[in-house]
């Protein structure tokens, strides 16, 4: 934005000052013209009174040589055929000798001076009586008539060089060309310093939107004071719309987290009830299993309960990371119990070696709780199922699968909310399976059991960032079923 104001600015400068600029040097030059031919008029006009007394040449050759043009040699006077000597041209046939050097004979009349225009041109200006310029070798003369008596007139030229028409202007245009260069900078300067307010803005803006997204809710964007001077009125505006939602986002996880602890708080009822139950069941495995579990949903509860309570800013740090084998030994042990009820087969491969993951213990065993579910829940009874467990160097892969129908429709599966499971069914255990795998940087896929042929599934918990690879581009297999990287 900032880069973009800037050429914005020397766009816009550079146009308004072309566009005054120029007009101006042209006139410049038109004046400096007009000054030289001006002058060339009043140099003229100084021999007038000399030529209305007398016509001696002489007399004319001093008067041509106290003037500047004529000291210059730049003027010369055309004189008219002496009076009674009509048709003859001066005595002894030759102008006499004038301060600029050697006369010339003109038609009508001896020449005094320096003449550079053509004879016709003299003869035309004495004879229409009128001032008028023509272009002669290194310039241009002016001839200017003056009446010397009844039916007499001289001219007097005036010679006006090529460098006096530009005079001046070679510094007037270097004059004119600073000027424009000093707005161009000025307006670069102003663009700049406005550019780096909004830029500054801005950037306090979207840095306050990360740190928001990174979870401190703590941040809020400066209104007033010195770091906002000079800020757009519209990021002023954003800025306050930006706090307003950080305060209703605080008010809605609070809110949140109290509907939460509210919602937990109502199972201890039923878990009381539970656990009595639980605890007239007498002895065996399936009494042991179901107290076992209303144990452990009781500690679920109250850990949520306790979690909802605590603001966020307050919760201890948690180490994350745990044995995915330890803790998939220890839900398929749980599991196993149901599962020999119902009379399932079942095998649990590859969890007898460490298969340490980066993920907190709870979240992988909600999620392999979510997968096992799946199995109990939407098979019938006597299904069989497995559960393998595979560790590479940069992942942990948990495949569980059934020998149940199948997933009849993979992708709409994995949508939230989109299970079809019939009653108890929220169709969000495979949302927490993904989101879990995703915040490792792996994923889930859907596919057919080569073994069992019913229904798989695969988590792929990564140990460490992936590494590009051409060999990993593109579409992954497994078991022969095609699935999205």
């Amino acid at each position: 934005m900032r880069w973009a104001l800037i050429r914005a600015a020397v766009a816009g400068t550079t146009m308004v000052a072309l566009a005054f600029l120029i007009p101006l040097g042209l006139m410049v030059q038109q004046t400096a013209r007009d000054r030289a031919f001006t002058a060339a008029e009043r140099q003229a006009a100084a021999l007038g009174p000399a030529l209305a007394i007398t016509t001696d040449q002489d007399a004319i050759d001093r008067a041509l040589a106290s003037t500047d043009a004529g000291a210059q040699g730049r003027m010369a006077v055309h004189l008219p055929v002496p009076a009674g000597a009509a048709g003859a041209v001066g005595a002894g046939g030759a102008g006499a000798t004038g301060a600029g050097g050697a006369d010339t004979e003109a038609p009508g009349g001896p020449t005094i001076g320096e003449g550079r225009a053509a004879a016709a041109d003299v003869a035309t200006a004495g004879g229409q009586g009128r001032a008028f310029t023509v272009a002669v070798p290194g310039g241009y003369a002016l001839l200017q008539p003056v009446a010397v008596d009844t039916g007499r007139t001289a001219v007097v030229e005036v010679f006006v060089a090529e460098s006096d028409l530009t005079r001046g202007v070679s510094t007037a245009w270097l004059v004119l060309s600073a000027v424009a260069l000093g707005l161009v900078a000025i307006s670069v300067l102003v663009a700049d310093r406005m550019g780096g307010r909004i830029v500054a803005s801005a950037r306090r803006l979207a840095a306050a939107a990360r740190s928001l997204g990174a979870g401190n809710l703590a941040v809020r964007v400066p209104v007033e004071g010195k770091q906002v001077d000079g800020s757009p009125e519209e990021l002023r505006e954003a800025a306050h719309a930006f706090n307003t939602m950080a305060d209703r986002v605080v008010q809605l996880l609070a809110a949140e987290r109290e509907l939460a602890a509210d919602l937990s708080h109502r199972l201890r009822t039923p878990l009381t009830v539970l656990r009595l139950n639980a605890a007239s069941l007498g002895n065996g495995d399936a009494a042991d299993a179901t107290r076992h579990a209303v144990a452990q949903l009781e500690r679920e509860v109250d850990q949520i309960i306790r979690s909802a309570r605590r603001a966020p800013e307050d919760a201890p740090a948690v180490a994350v990371g745990c044995d995915a084998a330890e803790v998939i030994r220890e839900r398929v042990g749980f599991w196993s119990a149901l599962a020999e009820d119902e009379g399932r087969r079942w095998q649990l491969a590859g969890a007898g070696r460490p298969a340490p993951v980066p993920v907190q213990r709870g979240d992988l065993a909600a999620a392999v709780d979510a997968l096992l579910g799946n199995v109990f829940r939407h098979t019938a009874v006597g299904t069989a199922f497995s559960v393998d467990v595979l560790a590479t160097d940069g992942s942990v892969i948990v495949l569980v699968g059934d020998a149940g129908p199948g997933y009849s429709d993979p992708a709409a599966a994995l949508k939230r909310g989109e299970g079809h499971g019939g009653e108890g069914s929220t169709g969000l255990g495979l949302d927490i399976v993904r989101k879990l795998a995703e915040s490792t940087g792996g994923d889930v896929a859907l596919g057919r059991s080569a073994v069992l042929g019913g229904a798989e599934t695969r988590l792929r918990l990564r140990t460490r960032p992936e590494e590009a690879s051409p060999a990993r581009a593109g579409r992954r297999r497994i078991r022969g079923v095609a699935i999205p990287k």
